[in-house]
């Protein structure tokens, strides 16, 4: 309850109007499209769950999306826009790859993937501390600066892939060489998920939720995000978090990239970000600041790009619904919010104007 008696909105109430506003609308954009909105949404559900293959195809998205998202909490915790998480990714992809490469006989295969998920984790922090660093100490937008720092990461895997990384006699879009098999990291054949990126990932939504809603760190960033000037009356130093938060979200998309090279692709590829920080974005507008939530939602997320695989081949609809479905999830989301916030704003004025002698 609030101080005023009224009910506090819970996120995931929140989630679950805005997806029924995100549902009704799809489903006239499916009956505009010819289709029969009951039978895609049963395909999508299908092609999620339908085996324990396609089960773990959703796991799989989950894990680098999921963990962007909780880097992104960081950011928008203190105000933020962190666009440049997609560049974070990719620059944990390639300081991974980079150690993979690296040739040292003497270390053994495991302490090679533990190096380079760690040089990952650097490389996206470090990625991202640069874009902190022209917000603070130059005034550059951290959109701006995070968009740009995106395409320079996106040519300098370009320029790998088809320069110093190329394979032996050709260069091709299809990425570097293969890793060896010893550097993968393990997965069981039947379930083809590398369990220690699972068990990171949840650790990750741990430590997040952990972090923002139980430590002097998560009310610092929550002071600085609400009025930095006020934060700094009582001795807090908003540059400085700012480029904490940072350096937290870039760290977790790192890890992500990293996770992609050693536990999915076993190579760098141009697109070895999936567009899973774009993706993050709109997972963290939809769980209002809230870690667990951002789990299931990214985990929602992950089964529509999963299911909506089944589309084209049964409806001849084309895949990007799912992105149809998300954008308008998250844009559902948003006027929901904005609408209570109306709502609660003219009953507080009400009840002020009642309460006025």
């Amino acid at each position: 309850m609030t101080a005023l008696g009224q009910p506090a909105t819970r996120p995931i109430v929140l989630v679950a109007q805005a997806a029924a506003a995100a549902l009704g609308f799809c489903t006239l954009v499916l009956l505009a499209a010819g289709a029969p909105p009951f039978d895609a949404l049963a395909l999508i559900l299908d092609g999620a769950f339908g085996s324990w293959l396609r089960l773990a195809t959703v796991i799989r998205t989950w894990i680098p999306l999921c963990l962007c998202a909780c880097g992104l909490l960081f950011t928008f915790r203190i105000g933020l826009w962190n666009i440049g998480v997609e560049g974070q990714v990719m620059a944990g992809a390639v300081m991974a790859t980079a150690v993979l490469r690296w040739d040292a006989a003497p270390l053994s295969p495991g302490v090679f993937c533990t190096l380079s998920l760690a040089a990952a984790g650097v490389g996206g922090a470090l990625w991202a501390w640069l874009a902190g660093w022209l917000k603070t100490r130059s005034g550059v937008n951290e959109i701006f600066a995070g968009l740009g720092l995106n395409f320079v990461a996106q040519s300098l895997i370009l320029w790998l892939i088809f320069g110093p990384w190329k394979r032996p006699g050709v260069a091709s879009m299809s990425g570097t060489e293969p890793l060896p098999e010893s550097l993968w990291l393990f997965q069981d054949p039947s379930w083809r998920i590398a369990p220690v990126a699972l068990v990171l990932t949840i650790a990750a939504v741990a430590l997040t939720a952990l972090v923002l809603s139980r430590s002097r760190m998560g009310l610092c960033l929550k002071a600085v995000g609400n009025n930095a000037v006020a934060a700094v009356l009582f001795g807090l130093r908003p540059a400085g978090l700012m480029l904490l938060a940072m350096l937290m979200a870039g760290g977790l998309a790192g890890m992500a990239g990293g996770l992609q090279v050693t536990a999915v692709y076993h190579r760098l590829i141009p697109s070895i970000s999936s567009n899973y920080g774009y993706l993050a974005l709109l997972v963290v507008l939809l769980s209002k600041d809230r870690a667990l939530v951002a789990a299931l939602v990214a985990f929602g997320f992950a089964a529509l790009n999963v299911g909506s695989v089944q589309l084209p081949m049964a409806l001849k609809l084309d895949s990007s619904l799912a992105g149809v479905i998300q954008g308008a999830l998250a844009l559902a989301a948003m006027g929901v919010g904005a609408y209570k916030k109306t709502r609660m704003k003219k009953w507080i004025a009400g009840w002020n104007h009642d309460n006025t002698f």
